[in-house]
């Protein structure tokens, strides 16, 4: 298994997860000294680490040779980095955080499948997991980069899924609601800036707005992405799947 974004809370979750089925698992992120943090965390033979930059076409081809040099293939893709971006009205966003959300959110989706796709194709299988967001379906004021960067990710996918389904390659998309971590306490910031109100006012809104009543546990995404990944889902592609406590329902 190849995956980005894998120096972070859900990275790191979905590596045990998967880590228990057995799997072989190569992890890519910006930043190396969390990946080594991760990889010593984790403590397994079967963990690789590989520091890139999504954003970089070279590095992009670089992981994946090393993971199909190191590892054989490339069986499951979670192409899972991103980031939330400034927190700001339209009228207030730089021109240059709109272009680095979708540099990364985007552009990072798009890269990773056009160099995992050929090494799916050669093996005649895989399944790649794309990572959107509850923002993917739906509008979210004051985050119009990440927003609109999300809602690309669903294109991305479906447009994938469509190219690729004769080489038995699935191709899907999650969209979880906030999950607890570093990036909602960068939009608790953002958001109470704006509101003039505190963080903890923001999270009690946001928190009120999931029909469960709590944000998603990295364990709830993980358990989604294992189930994308199996052979329990081979007749699903060109997806959308929800893990947002039931925020989808009410729209």
């Amino acid at each position: 298994m190849l995956y980005t974004g894998g120096a972070g809370n859900l990275g790191k979750k979905t590596a045990e997860t998967f880590l228990r089925e057995g799997a072989k698992l190569a992890l890519v992120d910006m930043d190396k000294s969390k990946l080594e943090e991760a990889q010593k965390e984790l403590s397994n033979d079967n963990v690789m680490i590989v520091g890139a930059n999504v954003t970089k076409e070279e590095d992009v081809k670089n992981y994946v040779e090393q993971t199909v040099n190191t590892l054989g293939s490339v069986d499951i893709f979670f192409n899972n980095a991103g980031i939330i971006g400034g927190v700001a009205s339209i009228e207030d966003q730089s021109l240059d955080n709109f272009n680095k959300v979708l540099s990364i959110n985007a552009t990072g989706i798009f890269l990773g499948m056009k160099y995992v796709i050929p090494v799916m194709k050669k093996q005649q299988h895989g399944s790649i997991i794309n990572t959107s967001s509850v923002d993917g379906l739906r509008g979210s004021p004051n985050m119009v980069p990440y927003a609109t960067s999300k809602h690309a990710v669903v294109g991305l996918t479906k447009t994938a899924s469509l190219e690729v389904a004769g080489n038995n390659i699935r191709v899907n998309s999650i969209h979880p609601a906030p999950v607890t971590g570093d990036m909602m306490k960068t939009v608790h910031q953002g958001q109470s800036a704006s509101q003039g109100s505190g963080d903890e006012q923001v999270q009690e809104e946001i928190t009120e707005s999931i029909p469960l009543g709590h944000y998603a546990d990295s364990r709830n995404i993980a358990n989604l992405v294992l189930f994308l990944a199996s052979d329990e889902s081979d007749f699903i592609t060109g997806s959308q799947y929800r893990v947002d406590g039931g925020m989808g329902a009410t729209s």
